[in-house]
């Protein structure tokens, strides 16, 4: 492909990537993904809260897991996809949230070819911080360039 085909990703792209499984259920969408950065948006709607009333913290760790993912396999082709699986993560839950929207920033800060570590924060939208994280992951085989796999490969 050419660079010129790249420039036509669009977040309706980003988010089409995610419209499958486990991600669509969670509601979600990305309101930027570039290069080493992703950052995902949640409406809190009642089936998000725990039992005290709370954002679930499995939410949250599955948004942390996300958007750290996201921000190391960007791929800027319409019809492609980078694909990354986890090796391993922390979180550290700062603060608490029952509505609104959170959102969460991951930035890809390290790695070579195939693995990479990112950093996440979630906040809320009055940006306090509600966890903090750090994953570690690793490009699925043909994932490696930019160029990524077609996305039902």
């Amino acid at each position: 492909m050419k660079q010129s085909e790249a420039q036509d990703f669009s977040l309706s792209d980003a988010n089409a990537l995610y419209d499958r499984g486990f991600a669509a259920h969670l509601g979600f969408e990305f309101v930027e993904w570039v290069a080493d950065r992703a950052v995902l948006e949640l409406e809190i709607q009642d089936w998000h809260l725990n039992l005290a009333g709370v954002l679930h913290g499995g939410i949250i760790a599955t948004l942390l897991d996300i958007a750290g993912a996201a921000a190391g396999s960007y791929c800027p082709y319409p019809g492609r996809i980078r694909k990354a699986i986890t090796l391993s993560m922390t979180t550290t839950f700062t603060g608490q949230a029952s509505a609104g929207v959170v959102r969460a920033i991951g930035r890809r800060r390290a790695g070579g070819r195939r693995i990479f570590n990112s950093t996440v924060d979630i906040v809320d939208a009055d940006e306090r911080l509600l966890a903090i994280g750090e994953g570690t992951y690793r490009l699925r085989r043909g994932c490696e360039g930019p160029e990524g796999v077609p996305i039902d490969a």
